[in-house]
């Protein structure tokens, strides 16, 4: 077999689904945007920065797996290699909701007067040249290691594999960063008066995690068809589910540690952000918030066949990513429908639309490379590879 031909055929049936998927979520923007426009443009920056992240996680993975010389990830690296190619779109949702409704934020409406550092930090030019320089910064590093992986298929040269050693360890100290200011810039700012420093820490362990689960589905998805049947093995799947339980509990050691202190502390300016979702509806979201991406996977996840169970990975991520949604649901949209809950029509329909999109972008970044790095210098070891 060719290994730079792309065997992994999908049913011409599923190009239909997902781009009427996409109308659906289209549809109900555009519905939004005709009788709660503020919910709309909030929608669109949820479902915006979850693709984000998707895209994020896949380039991060790969710049971890290249800075700390695991070998063991390299039979399906170009998985999360692909899902960088999803970063574009949300880059654009996300430009859009800054450029054409930026009343979405207190501060650019003027309801907020801001002061000191504030004043400066949150200055529209500012924060707009900020977001420009964020989304420049990752779709940079992010083509660069695609670049010298897929380089390396041609020629077989180690030199790609120190180049992105390189490259990986400066690009985690910049994500680092950049994700944190722009996980408060987007989002955090919503409500100026409020503030955390470990809110880039907490949307960091969400992406993540869901990143993670992301990667699980399409590899089980992707292992149905050759060479990726026989170059993933179960050792993989074992190595991804530990990644999974372990990121889903660090995930909740931060949502608890941020929880905890403003309880503890009980400050009128801090706690206004937990007793705001804490009220009806959002009080029960807030508590199925912790049991999707924390408290089932924590107890499913605990014994080893569970995490090399093909079915039981993917119902848990399957589970996060549902979790991913409504934590992002819950850090966006309270803020700007003042704590209203409506039947979630426009975000459901949205974020199918949004998961729609990551798919088809997905397929286009992985025909543009073999499904397997063959002339990697380290597949011989991920392929041999033993818990």
């Amino acid at each position: 077999m060719n290994h730079f031909e792309f065997t992994y055929h999908p049913p011409r049936s599923l190009g239909r689904w997902l781009l009427a998927a996409c109308g659906v979520g289209v549809l109900a923007w555009v519905a939004g945007l005709l009788t709660a426009p503020d919910r709309a443009w909030a929608s669109l920056m949820m479902v915006s920065f979850w693709l984000v992240s998707m895209g994020l996680t896949g380039s991060l993975f790969v710049g971890l797996m290249y800075a700390c010389g695991a070998g063991w990830a390299v039979a399906f690296r170009r998985v999360p290699e692909a899902m960088s190619a999803a970063l574009p779109a949300g880059a654009i949702g996300v430009l859009a909701v800054l450029l054409f409704h930026p009343e979405m934020y207190p501060w650019a409406a003027g309801h907020e007067e801001l002061k000191g550092f504030h004043a400066f930090w949150l200055n529209r030019p500012f924060f707009l040249f900020r977001a420009v320089a964020y989304f420049a910064i990752w779709l940079t590093f992010s083509a660069l290691l695609n670049r010298n992986s897929r380089r390396q298929d041609e020629d077989g040269a180690m030199l790609h594999s120190r180049r992105n050693i390189n490259l990986s360890v400066v690009y985690m100290f910049v994500f680092a960063l950049t994700y944190w200011l722009a996980s408060v810039d987007w989002i955090m700012s919503l409500e100026p008066e409020w503030v955390s420093t470990i809110f880039g820490i907490y949307n960091f362990s969400g992406m993540f995690v869901a990143g993670l689960a992301a990667i699980i589905l399409l590899l089980l998805w992707l292992k149905q068809s050759a060479p990726m049947r026989d170059f993933v093995n179960q050792e993989h799947l074992h190595d991804l589910g530990k990644l999974l339980f372990a990121f889903s509990t660090f995930w909740m050691y931060i949502f608890f540690s941020q929880y905890m202190l403003i309880w503890y502390a009980n400050m009128t300016e801090e706690s206004v952000y937990y007793i705001l979702r804490q009220q009806g509806v959002l009080g029960i979201l807030f508590i199925a918030n912790v049991v999707l991406n924390w408290g089932v996977p924590f107890l499913v996840l605990l014994s080893i066949p569970a995490k090399r169970s093909p079915v039981v990975l993917t119902s848990m991520a399957a589970l996060i990513l549902v979790g991913r949604w409504l934590d992002l649901y819950l850090m966006i949209l309270p803020p700007v429908t003042h704590g209203k809950v409506t039947l979630p029509w426009m975000e459901m329909g949205m974020m199918l639309g949004a998961m729609a999109l990551f798919v088809m972008a997905f397929l286009a970044g992985f025909r543009r490379a073999p499904q397997t790095p063959v002339r990697d210098p380290l597949l011989a070891q991920s392929l041999s590879y033993h818990n």
